[in-house]
This record gives C-alpha cells, structure tokens and sequence, in this order.
C-alpha cells in the first residue's frame, strides 16, 4: 500500500481539483444511498404493523432527531389520510428520489476518477519518452531493446489497467465504508463493534494472499521483454535467419521463451482469480455471523434495535460487502501493477549522466580549433581509448583509420557528447565541451553513419528532420548537392513519397544520399563521417563519394574509414590501435614511413 500511495503522490497533484469533487460526489453518494436504505424502516413497519404515529411537526434542523421525527409526521399524515396503501406509494417516490440522486452523484464521482486515470495514465506515457530521449547512450547499451519497448507499451498498459482501474476504488470505497459505519454506529454501536472485530480478520486473510503477486507478475513482465527482443531481432535478422536456414532454431527459442511466459502468467493468474471466490465466501461468512449476532440480540431484547430497523441495517451493512469486496480486487490488481512500475521507474529514475552544468555557455560558432587532451575511456571496465590526444584545426579533414575495436567510432561519439570522456577533456575553441550547452554543442555537428537512420515518413521529412522552418526550396536544393534530387524526381510522390521502415523501399545508396541531403541542410560547421560509404556498390559508392566531397567543402570533418581510397585527400590520417593513435600523417607520408597504414593499404591494394 506504500508503494502504490507514493505512485499516487508522483502522478495525482495536477489533479487535485478533480480529487476534490470526486471526494465529494462519493461523499454525497455514500449520504443518499444510506438515506435510500433507512427510507426502508418505515415501509417494513407499516407492512408489518409496527408503525408509529407522529402527530407534531418540529422546526428543521440538521439534526437526525428532527429528519426522523419529520418523516414519520409525513408518513403518518399520509396513512391517517390516505391508507397504508398510498402510504407505501410515499415513501418509495421518496426512496427513488434517494436513489436517483445516489447514482446521480455516483456518476459524477466516477466521471471525474475517468479524467484522473486517463491524465496520469499519458503522464506516465510523456514522462517515459522523455527520459528516453534524455538519457545517454550508455544506459541503451546495457538494456535490450525490446525489453525497453516492453516497458514503454505493455507495463505502461498493466499499470494503467491495474493501478489506475483500482483508483476510482481508492476513491470512492473508503468514503462509502466511512459513512456506512457511522450510520451503523448510529443504528447500533453494540452491533457495529462486533463488526469491527469480524471484518479484520478478513482483510488479513485477503492481504496474505495478494502479497504473493508482486513477485510472480514481476517475473512475467521480465518474460515478456524477452519475448519482444526476440521479436525485434527476428524482424530485424529475417533475411539472415532464411538465409541459413534457422526458422526451426528461432522458433525453438520463441516457443521456449513463450512456455516460461505461460507458466509465469499460469500461476499469476490462478492466484489473482482466487480472489473473487474467497471475497464472496468470506463475505458470506461474515454476514451470517453479523446476522446471528443480530438476532441474538432482538431475540433477548438486549438491544432497541426492532426488526424493521434491523433489516435496514443488514441493508446498509450489505452495501459495505461491496466496497470491501472491490478492496480486495483492487489489491491483487495493484500487486500487479506495482511490479510494472517497477520496471518502469528503471527508466524513470534512471540517472541522466550526460546533461547541462549549471551556468553551462552558449556557443554559436566553431572558430579555430578542435583539441582532444589525453582523453581515456572506458566501457564496462575495459579501456576502450587510452591518453589520447589530437589537434583538429577549422576547414581541415582528419581521418581515422584502422581495425575494428581498436577506439575510432568511441573518438568521434565523444565529441558530441553522446558519452563523457573518463580522463582528459575535449575542447571547442579553448572550452571544455561539458562546460557548454550540449543543445549548442551538437548544433554545430552534422552525422553521416555507415548505416543511414531514417524514419517512416516522407523523403521531405527525412531531409528536413531536425531544421525548424525548412522550405521545400531548401531540400530540393540540399538533395541536389547530395545527387539525390534525380532519384526522388522518378519516386511516385516525390518529395512526399513515404520511404517505409528505415527507408525500406530505397536502395543504399540512396537511404545514404538522404543521410547526406539531411546534413547539408543542417549546414554544420563539424562533420562527422562513420564509414559512409562502406556498406555501398561501386556506383552508389561513387554518387555518395560525390556527395560526400559537395558536403566537405569548408568544413572540419572527422571521417571514420575502412576504404582507404575515399580518405587519400584528407589533411591528416590518424592509424587507430587498441585505443591509441600509433600513426599521424597525410597518405603519402603515411606509405612512406611503412607502418601499420602501409600494411592495411598493401592488403586493400591486394
């Protein structure tokens, strides 16, 4: 119950008003439904010819004295009047007068918990992308994909069907139970105490058994994230996976995956069915007990309570049945959903590593020079870049070469900060970059990737992706730089064609032509080049090539490279090896010297 109470305290302040008239509405349903149910004493009186006459009508008060003698002046005016019959006739408008407005005011009360779930509900959901988009790229490194989407989609909707249906019974029941109870007290404090010793017992037996849910729900939404990865990696290997024949291993490893799910939800959802059944029982046992207490007392006239006022009170005793019956629902839902807010918070609380100092400048231009001061880091222990250090002056082009692992694609995704170095510090014109607004800081870096991201959207959208305002005058021109602008003249729509997932329906070398198009438009002043022509056949090669040098031009650019013929004008080379630059120079330099640049020339020459 804590932890749900804390989930409240996080997410129901914007909402305070509507908690407001929702304790209210509930509390004005609670008063009319005990109304409806006194109304019945005078009815089972009548009918049973108890009633008695009230001859003197008193001056209204809110005081329950006065209410009743009132009533009873009414009825008996009515019954002198007009018989038993019409008597009866009476007071039932008046009982469905009660009731009218006790579902009026439940209605209400309902209608505004409706706003509060559904608000908190896309809280969760705003506050989740948000933090993704924060946080760094090292928290994604050590997380899978799928269990990430599993979060995001199906603990979001757990939490949402679980802790957020249960809030209307928050609500509402504690307010129902309250005022039943006084009205009880008021009817027969002897009764109402003996109720209170009965009614915790079963609470307790409710509370054991739900207390075993957190645990195995938690272990089915673990499954689950499981399950997506191995969906995500399957659509996203398919052609592998047909390629060496290994549907029958992947499906083995699905319907593995899908058998530990079903026996985890098995148990989850046996135990959560329990509760209905011992709900109903315990409440039956606890309504026999009350009612033979009861009659005990009626019988042995050791209570005012009279037989009409008796059924009455078994009535508004029954309406608290289903109150507690919904508690104990609730709290098996709730078990559930803590767990995935459990899961959630993972993201949720997160430590954003990579963000703003306090005080953090502003920067609008690159002026003279990039300077990577002894930089060393490392990813899970293992040092992946080790005291390095290199001067990148303004207009040049510096490549980085070498095998794979030895730190090339770690000393570029420094610069924009998509990590923190570990030891030394980079610097933009003289400023360590963690002291500058990282907005600013990336403001100035345009990305070409060996594997072009795009999004499933239209080739102007791709082009135009994060420059407000961009004319389609801006993206032809951009496109045409790139050599882009002729393949996206022949597409169906042109500019507007969709370009599906990852711009499925485009060939390399034209999703890498939109990756150049898009950082033209930027205009950036440092570009940053990772293996982007690799991936390509020799005539895209050569289109992207083109591209490429149309981009370059008055620009620093960091290019990562493994074709060692697309970086032979770059202004300086830098040979990569296990995290430490062991050779600088231009190409013909580089040969000369018959290093390690040499070797990895002769063998692509080869």
């Amino acid at each position: 119950m804590k932890d749900f109470i804390n989930i409240l305290r996080r997410f129901i302040p914007p909402y305070k008003s509507r908690m407001l008239l929702n304790f209210l509405f509930n509390l004005l349903s609670a008063i009319f439904a005990v109304f409806s149910m006194a109304l019945m004493i005078p009815i089972l009186e009548i009918i049973f010819g108890q009633s008695r006459d009230v001859m003197a009508l008193q001056q209204w008060t809110f005081d329950l004295g006065t209410i009743k003698n009132n009533l009873y002046y009414y009825v008996t005016f009515v019954k002198n009047e007009y018989g038993g019959g019409y008597t009866l006739l009476f007071v039932g408008i008046f009982i469905i007068l009660m009731t009218l407005l006790k579902v009026g005011f439940a209605y209400m009360a309902a209608y505004e918990a409706v706003h509060i779930r559904n608000g908190v509900v896309r809280d969760i959901r705003s506050q989740l992308y948000s933090k993704v988009l924060r946080l760094s790229m090292r928290f994604f490194s050590d997380e899978r994909k799928g269990d990430i989407i599993a979060r995001a989609t199906g603990d979001v909707a757990e939490v949402e069907t679980s802790i957020m249906s249960s809030l209307d019974m928050f609500l509402k029941n504690p307010v129902l139970i309250i005022v039943f109870l006084i009205s009880m007290l008021v009817m027969s404090p002897t009764l109402t105490l003996f109720i209170f010793l009965v009614l915790p017992v079963a609470g307790y037996i409710i509370g054991r058994v739900g207390k075993s849910l957190k645990k195995v729900s938690r272990e089915g939404q673990d499954k689950m994230g499981v399950i997506l990865t191995v969906i995500e990696e399957t659509l996203g290997g398919l052609r592998i996976i047909k390629a060496f024949n290994a549907e029958k291993k992947m499906d083995e490893v699905f319907q593995k995956e899908l058998d530990g799910y079903k026996g985890t939800m098995n148990r989850l959802m046996s135990r959560r069915e329990l509760a209905h059944p011992m709900s109903e029982f315990l409440g039956t046992i606890v309504i026999v007990v009350v009612v033979w207490f009861g009659g005990t007392l009626i019988l042995g006239n050791k209570s005012s309570l009279t037989g009409p006022t008796f059924i009455a009170y078994i009535g508004i005793f029954y309406q608290i049945i289903n109150p507690a019956k919904a508690f104990s629902n609730a709290l098996y839902s709730i078990q559930k959903g803590l767990a995935a807010m459990d899961r959630i918070d993972m993201i949720l609380k997160a430590p954003i590593t990579i963000n703003d100092k306090e005080n953090a400048k502003t920067v609008q231009a690159f002026k003279n020079q990039i300077e990577y001061k002894n930089v060393t880091f490392a990813y899970e222990g293992k040092a992946v870049l080790k005291d390095v250090s290199l001067v990148i002056p303004k207009g040049k082009t510096v490549a980085l070469v070498g095998q794979s692992g030895s730190g090339k694609t770690t000393f570029v995704d420094l610069l924009p900060r998509f990590y923190d170095v570990d030891q030394g510090s980079i610097t933009i014109d003289g400023t360590d970059i963690r002291d500058l607004k990282i907005h600013d800081l990336r403001e100035l870096m345009g990305n070409v990737n060996q594997e072009a991201i795009l999004f499933n959207d239209t080739i102007f959208n791709n082009i135009a992706f994060g420059v407000e305002n961009a004319t389609m005058d801006d993206v032809i021109a951009a496109a045409k730089v790139a050599n882009a602008h002729d393949f996206i003249s022949e597409t169906e729509d042109g500019y507007n064609t969709m370009i599906g997932d990852r711009g499925s329906k485009l060939s390399g070398g034209q999703r890498q032509r939109l990756s150049i198009a898009r950082a033209i438009l930027k205009n950036p002043s440092i570009l940053i080049l990772d293996e982007a022509t690799s991936a390509l056949d020799t005539e895209s090669e050569r289109l992207v090539q083109e591209a490429l040098e149309n981009l370059m031009k008055n620009r620093t650019s960091l290019v990562i490279a493994h074709r060692l013929s697309t970086i032979k004008n770059a202004d300086v080379i830098c040979v990569m090896h296990e995290g430490k630059i062991v050779e600088m120079g231009t190409h013909d330099e580089l040969l000369a010297t018959e290093g390690q640049y040499f070797r990895l020339h002769r063998m692509q020459s080869f």
